[in-house]
């Protein structure tokens, strides 16, 4: 089982790239309460260069109100996080966390539907940015 569901544009820029995947986000419920830019950090604190990689951390209220009702160390998990990275120039992959792959380690049936739910929302957020 994969732990990721991924997508790759060639029609946008990264800028463009994250714009799309927030607002795919949003249609689903889902607001991004971090946004990491790795490549920002790792020039700021190593002074080393890598590419454009940038990391959401989207959650949507009422899944987390609830996973955390199923299981209250379920935080340890949480936010969604999505990547937007771009290796190669005009090549960018978005990639968002399965919550299942996560979840199985759990071992709690409740948390396990509510996973599910969450996939199908990400799965279909991963499909919908072109």
């Amino acid at each position: 089982m994969s732990y990721y569901f991924k997508t790759t544009l060639t029609n946008s820029t990264f800028d463009e790239a994250i714009d799309k995947t927030v607002a795919a986000l949003k249609t689903e419920g889902f607001g991004v309460l971090t946004e990491i830019d790795l490549k920002a950090t790792f020039k700021k604190k190593l002074d080393a260069d890598f590419y454009n990689y940038k990391i959401l951390g989207a959650c949507h209220p009422q899944f987390a109100y609830n996973a955390l009702h199923a299981e209250d160390k379920i935080g340890t998990m949480l936010p969604c996080n999505f990547i937007v990275q771009e290796k190669e120039t005009g090549t960018i992959e978005i990639s968002g966390v399965d919550p299942m792959a996560s979840m199985m380690s759990v071992g709690n049936e409740s948390l396990g539907e509510i996973a599910g739910e969450v996939r199908e929302k990400l799965q279909r957020i991963v499909a919908s940015i072109k």
